[in-house]
């Protein structure tokens, strides 16, 4: 990892504060933290959602994933999402695209006062 990267914000459960201090040094230290080895396909979808976020400044819903990455692997393409990110959209790719924390997906039950 570079030398001159400082780890920006994370909340409590690891995902960017402000997605836009997202870069790919930050991605390689999550996968290094969470022990994954990132491919040229865990980087198509990074880039991928990073360029979603750039236009809609919001995740992409794991079915636009799945539709752009078709275009290349055609039938395969959820199968391969879900092989590339075995503990899922929300706990691996959001976090390694530098996502925030997406609570509509949050499956975690609320804290008490607090709803989804």
């Amino acid at each position: 990892m570079d030398a001159a990267f400082n780890l920006p914000k994370l909340d409590e459960a690891g995902y960017l504060v402000e997605p836009d201090e997202w870069n790919e040094n930050f991605a390689e230290y999550i996968a290094r933290r969470e022990n994954i080895r990132l491919t040229e396909a865990h980087w198509e979808v990074i880039h991928l959602m990073r360029s979603y976020y750039e236009a809609h400044h919001e995740a992409p819903d794991v079915r636009f994933l799945i539709k752009h990455i078709s275009r290349r692997l055609g039938d395969d393409a959820q199968n391969e999402l879900f092989n590339t990110f075995i503990y899922g959209y929300v706990w691996q790719a959001c976090k390694l695209a530098g996502m925030k924390r997406p609570h509509v997906w949050d499956s975690s039950p609320p804290q008490a006062g607090q709803t989804h």
